[in-house]
């Protein structure tokens, strides 16, 4: 990229103004995007404005419209809600309410409007828009502004950014708000299981979601409920008949609670609403069970914002400052959403369109239609909770194959969500699945047993690895391996792990040419917290560590403010990979994140001091600067908390905290949950496909290079690649892929921490159509 690019963007918002505000109802994530909308816009030259109230705040004019400064964002990053508030408004629905809007602006010399919210105020935005130079000739006719005014301001730039808990915006994977709405309804939902489990209760809990049942059913597969309802897809005619079979049968197998979730907007094939009470009445009558109610209201909008929440405000809210400044007359208003973990840029008032056609097919009880309209990711979540929640496994076990599942490696939160749908999808299927205890170590000593479907109850939301992982690889002992193999009949291997499950895959082919009994096919599920598995965007894990971390700078981050000029040293894990201490750069806002793949010198160290040194002078008197704990064998955590503190001497003072293995630990975030879920279904249903490809005179013979595979997400799907294709993209001296997505992020982060560093705009987000994309992606 040439020298005159880079500069571009630094000088991209020279003369322009940009006004951002929030809308609607409030979601967690807001306040990252404003942040970062504030810090990008000045960043590139722009003047930024706050407009308070939302579009109250624009019809009102006067002190609601207010130009932010870098600092006035400080500390905003944490906090839930939205700062600079947000109200319903009436006046703007009105002409006469846009009219005064379009003048305060133009006063302002404000032709930038970046517009935080639902489908509800884009398209009022959209409106706003289209209207601009028809409201300019009222005023100026009214002698309100002068011509001269006119022309400096002939068209209005929208970019929108959608904020809503309900994830019911069509054309974007996921809207800010929705994974923080998620944690709190997974939080209550945990500790109502544990009340339940005491008493033996049934449990209906209502969550929001009046047209769109994203977060039941994600919750519904967090937690392994046993039901859900939701308004894309009421239950049959005979739902009493089924639910009362289905929560007896589940009470039988010996589990002591049932959890039914329902949506706020749940309905019948008739359109007739389904409330928690008439659930609630319905067990109780039939069944005689001990039920509860418990609507969970409010709480779900509520709280400090995820780490997912975070990044992706603060991503929505770069790419929205470049699509504004991008923007011409002629270019539509756009979305600014996130397709898999790339940022896309979509036509407004198509998104508005799918969003309305939903509702149209749901009130015209076209139900299948509004379930493909939602998406392949929603149809997707609904496929693999009808198959746990509703399908029976069959009695007997003939022709039935036997697979065995593991876990390799140090823990990961979500191991065990994805043993549990590997375990239950395999018995559904028809087989028999063993589970192996400690790794390779137990697969070679035997420590196999056979999972039953209650084997595995409850594991969705528990922490670490129950079934026990270790570091061993497969290597030294290949001759036990292979007996065992044999003596357990074991005919398909799903191995859930980190890096060892990955490296363990190749040496159990290399072993193929030395043992037949090793050509079975096998499967790597990536669960690992560092994120360092070859083939995969993401990994099992990751997510929990990031919001360990994250909450903990947090709280760092409160004492530093109390203490005044201080700065903190934090010590990530990762291994070799950056991926945790970037991602947790970004969501806690740290001034610097140092990684093994970006390597950095003395002069860098220098530089971030002086940094630190300019930054005690302004109002925002703290640091926090992350380190990855291998990024350098010299400049370790104390060398530069020596540095740190010899050169900050009166100025600042300087603490360290290596935060250690409690970045393993925690119960596993909705993300995690539901991703390792998901995973372990698509590996099992792979596996049987694959078994029976394998088949060759009465058994199993598995010997091409895509009979063992690794199952990772990639951009916008999930796919299984051979483990030996993905050797040559792998380092494995520092055991991390070559090439790593979240590398570009890097320079976001430095920006929005006031680094005068080049901004890379040629990754940016071409315009999407999202009718084309809709059929075409293959999204998780």
């Amino acid at each position: 990229m040439t020298h005159e690019e880079h500069h571009a963007a630094k000088t991209l918002g020279v003369g322009k103004a940009i006004a951002v505000l929030t809308s609607g109802g409030d979601a967690q994530g807001m306040n990252a995007a404003v942040r970062a909308v504030v810090r990008v816009g000045i960043y590139t030259g722009a003047r930024v404005f706050f407009v308070h109230e939302g579009y109250q705040g624009l019809v009102d004019g006067g002190d609601n419209i207010r130009e932010a400064t870098w600092e006035s964002v400080s500390m905003m990053l944490q906090l839930g809600g939205t700062v600079i508030g947000s109200a319903r408004c009436k006046d703007f629905r009105e002409r006469e309410g846009r009219l005064r809007a379009a003048h305060n602006l133009v006063k302002r010399g404000i032709t930038n409007l970046c517009v935080i919210g639902g489908d509800g105020s884009l398209t009022g935005a959209d409106t706003f828009r289209s209207e601009w130079s028809d409201l300019l000739n009222d005023l100026q006719k009214a002698g309100k502004i002068t011509a001269e005014e006119a022309a400096k301001s002939s068209y209005l730039n929208i970019v929108g950014l959608v904020g809503s808990i309900d994830n019911d915006f069509c054309g974007t994977d996921m809207t800010i708000g929705t994974d923080s709405a998620l944690h709190r309804i997974i939080e209550i939902v945990d500790a109502i299981t544990t009340t339940a489990q005491s008493h033996q209760r049934t449990f209906v809990l209502e969550v929001m979601g009046r047209h769109c049942g994203y977060l039941a059913l994600v919750t519904s597969l967090s937690c392994g409920a046993d039901w859900v309802f939701i308004p894309e897809c009421p239950p049959d005619d005979d739902w009493e008949e089924h639910l009362c079979r289905r929560l007896s049968e589940t009470r039988n197998r010996g589990s002591r609670l049932n959890i039914i979730i329902v949506a706020e907007g749940a309905i019948d094939k008739n359109g007739k609403p389904i409330t928690s009470e008439e659930i609630k009445n319905l067990v109780v009558k039939r069944l005689g069970y001990d039920t509860r109610v418990t609507v969970l209201g409010h709480v779900q909008r509520g709280g400090t914002p995820s780490a997912f929440d975070r990044i992706l405000g603060s991503r929505m809210g770069v790419e929205a400052v470049m699509a504004l400044l991008e923007g011409t007359p002629d270019t539509p208003a756009c979305v600014v959403s996130l397709s898999g973990n790339q940022a896309v840029r979509l036509p407004l008032m198509e998104c508005v369109q799918v969003t309305k056609d939903v509702t149209k097919a749901m009130n015209e009880r076209r139900f299948d239609e509004a379930m493909k309209l939602r998406g392949r990711s929603f149809m997707n979540n609904w496929e693999v909770y009808k198959i746990l929640a509703h399908v029976r496994p069959p009695l007997s076990k003939s022709g039935s194959h036997t697979v065995a599942v593991m876990n390799v490696g140090a823990p990961a939160a979500g191991m065990n969500a994805a043993v549990r749908s590997t375990v239950r999808i395999g018995l559904i299927q028809g087989n028999r699945v063993l589970v192996v205890h400690d790794g390779f170590e137990g697969l070679a000593k035997g420590q196999i047993e056979e999972a039953g479907w209650s084997y595995v109850g409850g594991w969705t939301g528990q922490g670490g690895s129950k079934l026990g992982t270790k570091r061993t690889l497969p290597k030294k002992s290949l001759e036990q391996i292979s007996a065992n193999i044999t003596k357990f009949n074991i005919q398909g291997l799903v191995i859930i792990g980190g890096f060892e499950a990955y490296t363990g895959g190749l040496e159990l082919m290399e072993g193929r040419k030395l043992y037949d009994e090793l050509c079975i096919p096998f499967v790597v599920i990536p669960a690992t917290v560092s994120n360092n598995v070859p083939g995969s965007d993401f990994s099992v894990g990751a997510d929990t560590a990031l919001n360990t971390i994250c909450m903990t700078c947090d709280r760092i981050k409160q004492s530093a403010a109390g203490t005044k000029r201080r700065v903190f040293i934090i010590e990530t894990m990762g291994g070799y990979c950056g991926y945790l201490a970037t991602m947790a750069g970004l969501a806690a806002g740290a001034d610097a994140a140092y990684i093994f793949e970006d390597p950095f010198t003395i002069r860098d160290l220098q530089a971030n001091v002086e940094h630190l040194v300019q930054k005690m002078k302004t109002t925002v008197k703290r640091g926090l600067v992350l380190r990855n704990e291998k990024c350098n064998d010299n400049y370790t955590t104390d060398f530069i908390f020596n540095l740190y503190s010899e050169e900050g001497k009166g100025i600042f003072d300087s603490r360290k905290n290596v935060l250690g293995h409690m970045q393993q630990g925690g119960s596993p975030t909705p993300f995690d949950r539901n991703f390792a879920t998901k995973m372990g279904a698509k590996a099992m249903n792979w596996m049987s496909g694959k078994i029976k490809e394998s088949y060759r005179n009465g058994r199993i013979f598995a010997n091409t290079p895509d009979s063992g595979c690794v199952l990772g997400m990639r951009k916008r799907a999930l796919i299984f690649q051979p483990v030996t294709e993905l050797m040559e993209q792998t380092d494995f001296e520092h055991r991390i892929p070559k090439e790593q997505w979240w590398l570009k992020l890097r320079p976001i982060l430095k920006i929005l921490a006031k680094y005068e560093i080049d901004l890379d705009t040629s990754e940016h987000a071409h315009l999407e159509h999202i009718s084309r994309k809709r059929s075409g992606e293959a999204a998780v």
